[in-house]
């Protein structure tokens, strides 16, 4: 898309962002919720600039990375009303680069690396929004924290200063298809019931990221209130 004349590529991109919040709509409309309460999440992370930028200009606010240096120039580009997510694994050596110019870092998946943020953010008098990734597929290519240790995992982290768990994030398996998909999303969404019904302070916990552009639909219907679609929006 990314070579295509200004006008074009902003219709293009405009249809899609509209077609994608028509099935988010639909999707939420089967389970009795309110679409609003849905967000999504363009994951921009293999986009060019101006495709980023022709999302912006067709309503689009929120954007996904994953990487940090080649998120950094796009954060610096687009206006400062974009909401940034870090959607990708975070070395521990790259905190110190996200701190602030990030909005919620979703992959938090070991107590390490919480930990690093949760240091670095009170050294610099910040506090970083972060979800708990949980491995809900259990396939080893995937990182998070395994299902039977997430409770006592996001419990640990409201303790820290510095940070504060808004939610939960997981992904489904690769070749798991639909009802694959269905079983990790249902499964996150009985881990966010259980870590509500404990009514902590320190835990918000209002966001379950969950949803991707081959499975967003189903994460929908099982509860997902962020959405993360990247190649649904920018594919070529």
């Amino acid at each position: 898309m990314s070579d295509q004349p200004r006008n074009e590529r902003d219709r293009l991109m405009a249809a899609r962002l509209s077609e994608i919040r028509a099935r988010i709509g639909a999707a939420a409309e089967r389970t009795g919720r309110d679409p609003s309460s849905i967000r999504l999440v363009a994951v921009s992370k293999y986009a060019e600039p101006e495709d980023v930028l022709a999302a912006y200009r067709a309503g689009q606010r929120e954007f996904g990375e994953s990487r940090v240096q080649v998120a950094l120039p796009k954060i610096d580009a687009l206006p400062a009303d974009v909401v940034w997510h870090m959607v990708g694994h975070l070395q521990s050596n790259k905190v110190n680069k996200v701190l602030g110019r990030f909005d919620l870092i979703q992959s938090v998946d070991t107590p390490e690396l919480a930990q690093r943020l949760s240091e670095k953010s009170a050294t610099r008098s910040i506090v970083t929004p972060i979800l708990a990734q949980i491995n809900c597929s259990g396939e080893e290519s995937k990182a998070g924290i395994a299902p039977e240790l997430a409770e006592e995992f996001v419990v640990s982290l409201g303790g820290l200063k510095g940070i504060v768990v808004q939610g939960l994030m997981t992904m489904a398996p690769l070749d798991g298809g639909r009802e694959g998909a269905r079983r990790s999303f249902a499964q996150l969404s009985e881990i966010h019931e259980r870590l509500l019904l404990l009514d902590l302070p320190e835990l918000p916990l209002g966001t379950l990221s969950m949803g991707m552009s081959g499975d967003f639909e189903v994460a929908v219907e099982e509860g997902a209130n962020l959405l993360r679609i990247g190649g649904a929006i920018f594919r070529p």
